[in-house]
């Protein structure tokens, strides 16, 4: 009940970006949003991770990253958050998939993904590189770019690079 009344007493810039959700918020899937049935479960490489439900066929658009379209400035105010949804789809727009959001910005990182983002317009969807089990998690190299500390990688593959960041 504390937890509540913090969040009641916040600024709606803290409540609504830098805690998106609320307190309690459980991560879901929009199925409007997905070619393919998908679950949210705890995830081996980071919290919370996107499972395929059903088989996926290569080269298929699997889920499409939605959110609140922001520019730069706005990105750098969001920063603050603890878990940043934010998915660059142009020099000067993002998408904050954390206000939203499809589902899709719970795909972790991985150094040997087995999806690969397509731009498609102004959309931006994730499709699958290879065939995918059911049961598999969904990863996507995150190729971090810009003058970012080096953040390091959990994936666990035999292939990790050791960090999300691009290899430049």
């Amino acid at each position: 009940m504390e937890e509540r009344a913090i969040v009641e007493e916040t600024t709606p810039f803290v409540r609504d970006v830098l805690l998106p959700g609320g307190p309690g918020h459980v991560p879901r899937i929009d199925p409007a949003a997905c070619r393919f049935r998908l679950r949210i479960a705890a995830s081996s490489v980071h919290r919370w991770g996107v499972f395929a439900a059903e088989d996926i066929p290569k080269r298929r658009r699997v889920i499409e990253y939605t959110g609140q379209r922001i520019g730069l400035r706005e990105a750098y105010r969001r920063r603050l958050r603890p878990q940043l949804y934010l998915f660059r789809c142009s020099a000067r727009r993002l998408i904050d998939g954390g206000i939203g959001g499809s589902g899709a910005e719970f795909i972790n990182h991985g150094c040997a993904p087995n999806l690969v983002a397509r731009f498609d317009r102004r959309r931006v969807f994730l499709s699958s590189l290879r065939a995918i089990a059911a049961g598999e998690e969904l990863l996507l190299d995150y190729q971090v770019r810009g003058d970012v500390e080096p953040i390091p990688c959990a994936c666990g593959t035999p292939a990790c690079r050791g960090f999300l960041n691009a290899l430049d």
